[in-house]
This record gives C-alpha cells, sequence and structure tokens, in this order.
C-alpha cells in the first residue's frame, strides 16, 4: 500500500531539519499518554539510527502501565530534573513537537520551551494548531500521533531498519489512543500499519495485557467503587458523569494511570451518547480535570470547549475547571442539559 505523508518538498525539508541538527529534544504533553510517550519514544529511536543521540523531556509523570516501554528510563522528567530539562531545551537547535499543537499542553514546562530558540517540527493529529513551526504536520484525520510517526518513518524507505524498538511504541500508541481499536479507527490503512507493525514480532496480546490488565487490586476496587456508588446516569439525556474526588483517591490508594479509560465504561450503557468524568488535582485545590467520551455523530469536544476551557477530538476530549468540584458538577448538570439539548 502507497502511504504518501509528506508531500516531495515536505519529505526533503525533514531531512535536512534532521540532517543539519545535532542537539534534538523531543516534547510531548502534560501526563503524557500512550500515543504521547509512544510516539517520542519511536521518533528517538528513528532519530537514533540516522546518527542523531535525541532526547525525550516529558512535563510530568506518565502512568505506570507505561512504565515498561524501551527506552523509558532515558526519558527525562521536566518536573523532576528541572534544570537539566532548562538546558537541553536552550541548547537544542530542533525541538520535535509530538502529540499537541499548542505549548499551553506543556503546563508548568511551557515557558522554557517557548523561550527556546529552536527550529520545531509539530507532529500531531488534535485540531486547530496554534504552533508556530518550522514543520507543522496536522493529521486530525489520523488514529493517532504515532500512526502519523510510522508513516512518515515508511515514507522515508527507513522502516525496514527499525527494530521493536521502534515498532512497540508505535503499536502502543495506537492502540491506547483508540481504545484497543474500537474507536476511530476504521479505514483500511491503519490495518497495514498494524501488519506492518507485526512484521516486527512483537506479541501484540501480551502488550494488551501489560496496557490494560496491569491494574492493583486498590485500583480495581476504586473502579468499581466509581461506576457502583459514584456513577450518574441520565437516561432522558443519553448522559452521565461521575466525580473522583481527594478522599476517594486517598481511600483507594490512588496512582498516576488509575482512572485511565473508566471514562469509556458508562457508554458500554444501552443508548449511552456522553460520558464525563471529573477528578480533582492532587495537589491544587479547586483544580477539576474534565475527560469526555461520545460515540458517532455526538461530538463531546464542543462540549469541552464551551463548558470545561478544553478541546479535543469530536468522541474524545478534555478540559479543566478552577472551581470547587460542587460548582464543576453544576457545570457538569448543564452540560448535559445543553447536550440534550443540541442534539434532540
Amino acid at each position: 500500500m502507497d502511504i504518501k505523508e509528506l508531500s516531495d518538498i515536505e519529505l526533503a525539508r525533514f531531512r535536512q531539519l534532521v540532517a543539519e541538527s545535532e542537539n534534538i529534544v523531543i516534547c510531548c504533553h502534560k501526563s503524557p499518554d500512550g500515543d504521547a510517550l509512544g510516539s517520542s519514544l519511536a521518533m528517538a529511536e528513528y532519530l537514533r539510527h540516522k546518527g542523531k543521540k535525541p532526547v525525550v523531556i516529558v512535563p510530568d509523570a506518565y502512568p505506570d502501565f507505561l512504565q515498561w516501554l524501551p527506552n523509558t528510563e532515558k526519558v527525562v522528567r521536566y518536573d523532576k530534573h528541572t534544570e537539566e530539562s532548562r538546558r537541553l531545551l536552550n541548547d537544542a537547535e530542533l525541538i520535535f513537537c509530538l502529540d499537541f499543537n499548542d505549548s499551553v499542553r506543556l503546563n508548568l514546562m511551557q515557558a522554557d520551551f517557548d523561550a527556546a530558540t529552536a527550529k520545531r517540527i509539530m507532529i500531531d493529529h488534535h485540531i486547530n494548531p496554534t504552533m508556530e513551526c518550522e514543520m507543522q504536520i496536522s493529521r486530525p484525520e489520523l488514529s493517532s500521533t504515532s500512526e502519523i510517526v510510522f508513516r512518515i518513518v515508511w515514507q522515508m524507505g527507513d522502516y525496514d531498519d527499525m527494530t521493536k524498538h521502534f515498532a512497540i511504541p508505535i503499536y502502543v500508541g495506537m492502540m491506547t489512543d483508540t481504545g484497543g481499536f474500537t474507536y476511530n479507527s476504521s479505514y483500511p490503512e491503519i490495518f497495514f500499519v498494524i501488519s506492518q507493525l507485526l512484521t516486527k514480532r512483537f506479541d501484540k496480546d501480551k502488550i494488551y495485557r501489560k496496557v490494560y490488565n496491569n491494574y492493583s487490586s486498590w485500583c480495581i476496587r476504586m473502579r468499581g467503587y466509581m461506576m457502583y456508588q459514584k456513577l450518574n446516569v441520565f437516561e432522558d439525556e443519553h448522559a452521565s458523569y461521575f466525580a473522583i474526588t481527594r478522599e476517594d483517591m486517598s481511600r483507594f490508594h490512588f496512582i498516576k494511570g488509575d482512572a485511565e479509560g473508566l471514562v469509556n465504561e458508562p457508554l458500554r450503557i444501552r443508548g449511552m451518547r456522553l460520558s464525563i468524568s471529573l477528578r480533582e488535582d492532587t495537589e491544587r485545590e479547586n483544580k477539576i480535570w474534565v475527560s469526555l467520551r461520545s460515540i458517532d455523530h455526538y461530538y463531546c469536544n464542543t462540549i469541552a470547549e464551551q463548558f470545561f476551557n478544553g478541546g479535543g477530538h469530536p468522541n474524545a476530549a478534555g478540559g479543566n475547571l478552577d472551581c470547587s468540584m460542587d460548582e464543576a458538577i453544576a457545570i457538569v448538570r448543564k452540560a448535559i442539559k445543553h447536550f440534550a439539548e443540541l442534539y434532540k
């Protein structure tokens, strides 16, 4: 299958930027998920193949179930190694911006990123990019940033030389950003990509277990508690929400990643179109993180933009609120009513 992601001019420019840069940094968004981390690790592996010595810098911690990915021990966390990260950004000649299209997504790392003078290559699949970059490779129609990275390396003609250390992070990024290939993955090219990844002879079933069957017993109890005690279902509006408080997190020994994908669970209810999760920030008072999921043509990104200072994909979006949990719940209820009216 002919996958041509870049024009000939873009391809030549990409090659040139990589070839003329020695100090290369790869960044991804705050609270890196499987796609952000996977695409970053894969791009770093590709650049090493090209003779470079890239450094992956992430703003903060990523989930425990991604710790096993190859080369995570080389990742630099900005929140733990701020001075080193700042030096690397200052010295960089080229910065790859993966899985984000606005530097606000870097959170505490944003100021140092914005101050860096390096040329930038953005590779992302979120809508409405705002960053000024030397190259902007934006593909909202594709499943994941990881898939875009694969397509670029494939078009470069370098995929045959890649190893499992490239293929596994790409597969994890694609798998996690499609819910195990259950949404945003119905076009035939995605399965061609998967088939090519599997030529590197990794065990995809084992990878699924490492990502999705890797919770603690406390996490499973917390997830059951959320669905049994905290889930609010509005049958007439075809919507639901639940709220995870600091008290809940303390009670169930919450660690980063324990709520990953939980917002999808209510969509298993017959007739459900929208699911919203609220989670209190573990460190800041009156900071609520919001995740939204929806199905088919019931778009939750418009709800995220209008009510939760956020945005995202049509069926997967997020945002945040600077208020108490009670105030956040009141906003959610308004959002659900608006959603019901919008799609009546």
